[in-house]
């Protein structure tokens, strides 16, 4: 009984140090035609898992302390960075198995951080990436990446832009105000720009398949933030319906507008959150 207790003990100790706080980061909105971002900077929206490098640690967004090789971050800055821990475009499992893994350490040869945001630093964004620049102009880190920032010199180079990405499978843009000085939290002047939209909800049911999905996952029902309740059926893959969202998770979904009445018109699951 004594050594059973202790094994709980550790257990709980083992998976409470896992946990950090949570990082207080900057957010995004979405996008729409009436917002006039000529002047701002573009970069593709990568999708990945967000890294933030607090000086010492590399954590997820809700706070999990990841466990990356030391190789990965041992010259990385004494300062925080911002980014997405990303492999390719379309390669979403991929990189959350490796990044989640406790024993992947080859694996992460394929990661790259891109860098999209050096917090607590003075100025605006261009100038605070530029701390990050000039640290990797004196530390190289081949991994460790500032990702690209373009000017949107007119609302047609940004259409343009999103068109490319998304013709080659890229998950979408984001635009940022370069003159806007650090914050957090949802921001208006850092939005993401997608040929569509996507928003999360929780499973409150799992129901049966028909036809070809006999005996498997059909569709689940959901609930958004706003109390709104759905269908979710497309977008699963086989192994997917053979193992369905839990009950109670929240899973990520995209969608094309709404209809007159109000509901979300073709939705399309992507993923399960994770955090």
């Amino acid at each position: 009984m004594i050594n059973r207790f202790i094994s709980l003990i550790i257990a709980l100790f083992l998976s409470c140090n896992s946990l950090a706080n949570k990082p207080d980061l900057f957010l995004l909105k979405t996008y729409d035609d009436s917002k006039e971002v000529v002047g701002w900077v573009m970069s593709e929206k990568l999708d990945g898992i967000r890294g933030f490098w607090t000086g010492q640690e590399l954590l997820t967004r809700g706070g999990k302390r990841l466990n990356p090789p030391t190789w990965f971050t041992q010259n990385y800055p004494p300062f925080s960075v911002d980014g997405e821990l990303w492999t390719k475009r379309g390669d979403f499992e991929n990189i959350s198995s490796i990044v989640r893994s406790k024993d992947s350490n080859y694996r992460w040869q394929q990661i790259t951080h891109n860098i999209f945001e050096v917090p607590n630093q003075s100025g605006g964004l261009l100038a605070r990436l530029d701390v990050l620049n000039a640290y990797l102009d004196q530390n190289f880190v081949t991994h460790l990446k500032v990702l690209k920032q373009t000017e949107i010199t007119d609302q047609q180079k940004l259409q343009d832009f999103l068109a490319e990405v998304v013709s080659n499978k890229g998950e979408g843009v984001v635009v940022r105000n370069p003159d806007s000085l650090y914050a957090t939290g949802r921001l208006s002047s850092a939005l993401k720009v997608k040929q569509y939209s996507d928003t999360e909800c929780v499973v409150l049911k799992v129901l049966p398949g028909k036809g070809k999905y006999l005996g498997k996952m059909g569709s689940v029902l959901c609930q958004d933030d706003n109390g709104k309740q759905l269908k979710v059926g497309s977008g699963f893959k086989d192994k997917d319906r053979a193992n369905p969202p839990a009950i109670g998770s929240k899973i990520t979904f995209k969608y094309y507008g709404f209809t007159n009445k109000g509901n979300y018109k073709y939705p399309v699951y992507l993923r399960v959150r994770t955090e």
